[in-house]
């Protein structure tokens, strides 16, 4: 069976047109099948982006990384509300890259950079002000904390890393896992049993 974080979903391609709103601004988006949350985007990812930029403003130019981007709303939306700042969106789903490459077009967002990742491995050392991740939870725990420890590396120093989590999908292990790896984690916000999850690298 394929999954959205396989490199090559082997599901038939069946395209579809979403929006995505964040206060007055709009992306129009092309979402397919082998790809995570296809119908809309989801609510840990909408979460995740409204507590991101609540905190982070648009103002001083950042360096942003958005690990497991799919077919990039979180990436795309931080790029598009912050012309300034430039965003990296990674994924192993080569259907996923496509999308969002296409969706970065469609919306005329040019302050991107769309590359094929395993985790955060096409990432410099200490060269990302943020890093944010929605994370392949079905991929399992193994790859999960691989994203966590590898985003420490990536991260410049004050740097901090955001992770959308659900209580019921790993959230008291990632938690764990944050506060080992950083030395402090804190839950920032909590709707719906989605927590996002914040450590800063002193």
């Amino acid at each position: 069976m394929s999954h959205y974080y396989d490199a090559h979903p082997d599901v038939e391609t069946n395209e579809k047109n979403i929006q995505y709103h964040y206060h007055q601004h709009t992306l129009n988006l092309v979402t397919d099948t082998g790809v995570f949350s296809r119908d809309k985007v989801d609510f840990g990812s909408d979460l995740l982006i409204q507590t991101f930029l609540r905190e982070h403003p648009p103002g001083q130019t950042k360096e942003i990384a958005d690990v497991g981007c799919g077919y990039g709303p979180i990436g795309l939306m931080l790029a598009k509300v912050a012309p300034h700042d430039h965003v990296t969106l990674l994924d192993v789903n080569r259907r996923a890259l496509g999308l969002a490459q296409k969706n970065a077009s469609h919306n005329a967002i040019q302050n991107v950079s769309i590359q094929e990742s395993d985790g955060l491995t096409a990432i410099e050392r200490a060269s990302c002000d943020y890093i944010l991740t929605n994370p392949p939870i079905r991929a399992g725990k193994k790859v999960v904390h691989q994203i966590l420890e590898d985003a420490y590396i990536k991260l410049k120093t004050q740097g901090a890393l955001y992770v959308v989590i659900q209580k019921k999908q790993g959230m008291p292990s990632a938690k764990k896992k944050m506060d080992e790896v950083f030395g402090n984690v804190e839950s920032i916000a909590n709707q719906k049993g989605y927590h996002i999850l914040k450590s800063v690298k002193p």
